[in-house]
């Protein structure tokens, strides 16, 4: 397959924004939107159909619209054009997410309605709006007969993920970890455990994470429990500990992304990192910044293609979802993305490119290739989470008590 011209890809990518910059600013206004009083309860299309009935009868219509966010794909969209050239099927390709909120804010009349809108598939990260969809009924369950690359090249974890139980709604298109960053050029020790963030010695040099969900990940790690095995206690005492950090003057700033500036340039020495944001600064600025799974384990986020139940083309959708999984594919993408691709295939295509590489495209490459931050080992694998899993009810509960910490 063809491929995204090196030299191209490095000037799309140089300096460019996070895409999680965008998850963070909108924390404060999906925590508001699941308070009592602002839920979307009682607005679902209905009970999700059965499989083979949603499915029976579908033909493709030759094109499908879709829904993904800003820098997700070369400007060139190669993928989608391998993906016509493949099939026939065209795509009209839409930049329309900029955050998971508003997008659902946006969609979720028409869904309400039973009414299109406008995508036949839509990338959305796990959390409280995947929660929405699927129980309001919003989401076409996926026939994994039509997925067969999928069952044969995703990774075990994507197919394991507590927040949609055999991917009935959900498949991956990308994916970060949520660990600790730190600056070697300030510390005279290594970083390995969650427990440094809480350490006195770093009194105002600690950033933390605003996010409800992510902020409380570390705390629930840090007293041995995985977030998706929490109650309501543990969450109770995970707040106890966020706000004896904070009380202790050890927190510096509680970040959206805003982080990995004042990281580099030693405002803050050790943070909570996603780790694209570590991978392309260290790419493209050098920071020589240092990022860790820690010993009590870390966060895997994924962001993740699904088809809105009132699609007019669910088969093409399909179709463009599985092709995605082709290695040859998968390896394109992560080479512009630069965060962790779902098929572990992708890293021999890429190390192969990377031998044939020379110069500054081989450097880069090579980097790409071995880096833990794109491609994690079944080592790291093992001591990734998922979020905690939260009901439309828990969120109310939920969000407000970790802001609470946040926010004072």
């Amino acid at each position: 397959m063809s491929r995204t011209d090196p030299a191209l890809r490095r000037g799309l990518t140089r300096a460019r924004p996070s895409r999680r910059s965008v998850l963070g600013a909108a924390a404060l206004a999906a925590a508001a939107a699941a308070l009592p009083g602002c839920s979307v309860k009682g607005q679902g299309a209905g009970r999700t159909p059965a499989t083979e009935a949603y499915w029976k009868g579908r033909k493709s219509t030759g094109s499908l619209s879709f829904a993904n966010w800003p820098l997700y794909m070369d400007a060139e969209r190669t993928q989608l054009k391998e993906f016509t050239e493949a099939t026939g099927v065209e795509v009209d390709y839409d930049e329309a997410v900029q955050e998971n909120h508003s997008f659902f804010g946006k969609i979720q009349p028409m869904l309400a309605d039973g009414a299109s809108i406008g995508y036949d598939l839509m990338v959305l990260t796990n959390g409280i709006e995947l929660t929405k969809l699927v129980e309001l009924g919003y989401l076409a369950p996926l026939d994994h007969d039509r997925l067969p690359n999928f069952a044969e090249h995703a990774g075990a974890k994507y197919k394991e993920a507590e927040y949609d139980p055999g991917n009935r709604f959900t498949v991956p298109y990308t994916s970060g970890i949520t660990g600790i960053a730190y600056n070697p050029a300030y510390l005279d020790r290594e970083i390995t455990s969650i427990a440094d963030l809480w350490d006195p010695e770093f009194a105002g040099k600690v950033g933390m994470m605003a996010d409800p969900q992510e902020i409380a990940n570390f705390a629930l790690l840090l007293d041995g429990t995985a977030p998706a095995d929490s109650t309501g206690k543990d969450w109770e005492k995970a707040v106890r500990r966020l706000e004896e950090q904070r009380d202790a003057g050890i927190v510096r700033r509680y970040y959206q992304q805003d982080y990995i500036q004042p990281l580099t340039n030693g405002d803050v020495w050790l943070s909570m990192a996603w780790s694209g944001d570590v991978f392309q600064q260290n790419a493209e600025e050098g920071a020589g910044l240092e990022f860790i799974i820690p010993e009590e384990g870390a966060t895997l986020w994924s962001d993740l293609m699904m088809i809105p139940i009132t699609a007019a083309a669910p088969v093409d959708a399909i179709m463009l979802m599985d092709f995605l999984y082709d290695p040859e594919t998968a390896a394109g993408l992560t080479e512009y993305i630069n965060y962790i691709t779902p098929v572990p295939e992708a890293q021999e295509i890429l190390r192969g490119e990377a031998a044939e590489a020379s110069g500054e495209d081989g450097e880069f490459l090579a980097d790409l290739v071995e880096s833990p931050l794109v491609f994690p080992t079944e080592q790291d694998y093992a001591r990734l989470h998922n979020y905690v899993p939260l009901t439309l009810v828990q969120e109310e509960e939920f969000s407000p008590m970790f802001l609470s910490v946040t926010q004072s």
